[in-house]
């Protein structure tokens, strides 16, 4: 990717862990897998059927972030975010990818409390689930 056309405001932690998310949070939950966050925001994949939301939806999210601590430990931190879906992408025939802003950020920058990328990737190899 061309840095110089970034236009996000913060780094974003990419890692694969599963997430659940509904219009309702009372109804069936239905289970995407993480694809990046940072703490406006974040992106997931699910499975395109009846349950995949549509930009400018509503939805509730349930999922996990990793937490660093000193010396390469890591606690994973849950959280339940509201928000709208701002895009829905093709990734294949039946695979779709989903960007969520939050309407309540979360409390600190999950991309920005590793040294680098190719830090928090090596971090999170054991992470993908």
């Amino acid at each position: 990717m061309d840095e110089n056309n970034e236009r996000r405001r913060e780094r974003r932690l990419r890692y694969h862990w599963p997430v659940w998310f509904a219009e309702d949070f009372n109804e069936v939950l239905t289970q995407g897998q993480m694809v990046d966050i940072c703490s406006g925001g974040a992106a997931f994949t699910c499975y395109e059927h009846e349950n995949c939301p549509d930009p400018g939806q509503h939805i509730t999210a349930r999922f996990s972030v990793p937490r660093f601590g000193p010396e390469d430990s890591f606690d994973m931190a849950g959280f339940i975010r509201s928000g709208c879906v701002c895009r829905v992408d093709h990734v294949n025939s039946s695979l779709r990818r989903v960007a969520v802003q939050f309407a309540e950020p979360l409390p600190f920058k999950p991309g920005e409390q590793a040294g680098t990328e190719f830090d928090a990737q090596q971090r999170f190899k054991p992470l993908t689930i």
